[in-house]
């Protein structure tokens, strides 16, 4: 198994470790790329608690970090943040870090359903214990909604014409697998434009299943309240969708005052709760991109607790 190569490793651990005694929140551990090189930077007496829906990596990072008595991992997902935290009785954290992308692993095992590139059940679920699978959407939902699902979460221009030829297809037989929604999805699409377009169906029903964005949401308000005044929120995406709720987060985050211009007086009681700490997102380098592919859609944003 080729494990997950972190992205952007050096650039986030800069931002994030401020305390090497201090306590620290991976809210995607996977396999523990990032976490490792947490660990190699804090002292024996640091605290790192990590959380993943995958029932795989999680298993993984349990037989990985054994022997590290600083390591607490949880087989849930990162909106659990503050149960898992009230669990290891931690008030607040001194770095909380997320990388939002799907890991290398999940990508290139074919039975998770992740890839297109093999043939494999079309499920798309991070936790297969909950909701419903993308092929259950896929044959049964009506088209105005499959067009919305590809325009919401995939952005995809060609959404109208890909709902049609999906509705055919499963009036002759159900669409379970990768390979044949792949199939639909290049019959009806320029074969030039056929890999990006695929990139953002799947992408589409992946977010959809998982209920990622709005996960996402939930997750950065939490982590903004479970963050010590200092402690920073290092935050990587991977697609246009994530990284604008991450970006008007902070900016939402970094305002004193969120009353209409018009007002004389301020009559919101807003108070800012962070400082963006980077103006612009972070990307990967050329070197970077060239021996990791799926780093060139990295996106790396940090804000600071006041």
């Amino acid at each position: 198994m080729s494990l997950h190569v972190p992205v952007l490793l050096n650039e986030s651990l800069e931002f994030l470790i401020t305390d090497k005694s201090g306590n620290y929140f991976d809210a995607t551990i996977g396999y523990g790329g990032h976490a490792s090189e947490i660990l190699k930077r804090l002292n024996s007496n640091a605290t790192l608690v990590g959380t993943d829906k995958d029932e795989k990596a999680y298993k993984h990072c349990k037989e990985k970090f054994e022997g590290d008595s600083r390591v607490k991992i949880f087989n849930t997902g990162f909106t659990e943040i503050k149960r898992v935290s009230m669990i290891q009785f931690i008030d607040a954290y001194d770095g909380i870090f997320a990388d939002l992308g799907v890991s290398s692993v999940q990508l290139d095992d074919s039975s998770l359903g992740f890839t297109y590139r093999t043939g494999s059940p079309l499920d798309l679920r991070m936790d297969k214990s909950k909701g419903k699978p993308a092929s259950y959407i896929i044959n049964n939902y009506p088209l105005e909604k499959l067009i919305e699902i590809l325009k919401k979460y995939g952005e995809v221009k060609n959404a109208g014409r890909i709902a049609r030829r999906i509705i055919e297809r499963r009036g002759v037989e159900k669409i379970e697998t990768t390979l044949q929604l792949r199939e639909v999805v290049e019959g009806a699409i320029p074969k030039h434009k056929s890999f990006k377009i695929l990139s953002q169906v799947f992408q589409a029903f992946r977010i959809y299943v998982n209920n990622e964005l709005e996960e996402l949401k939930s997750f950065l308000s939490d982590a903004v309240d479970m963050l010590k005044p200092g402690g920073r929120l290092v935050v990587i995406s991977y697609h246009s969708l994530e990284d604008r709720i991450v970006k008007e987060t902070f900016k939402y985050e970094s305002l004193s005052c969120v009353c209409p211009p018009e007002l004389p007086v301020c009559v919101c009681n807003k108070e800012q709760r962070l400082k963006i700490i980077t103006k612009k997102p972070l990307v990967a380098g050329e070197e970077e991109i060239k021996n990791n592919k799926r780093s060139r859609s990295a996106k790396l944003r940090v804000a600071e607790k006041i």
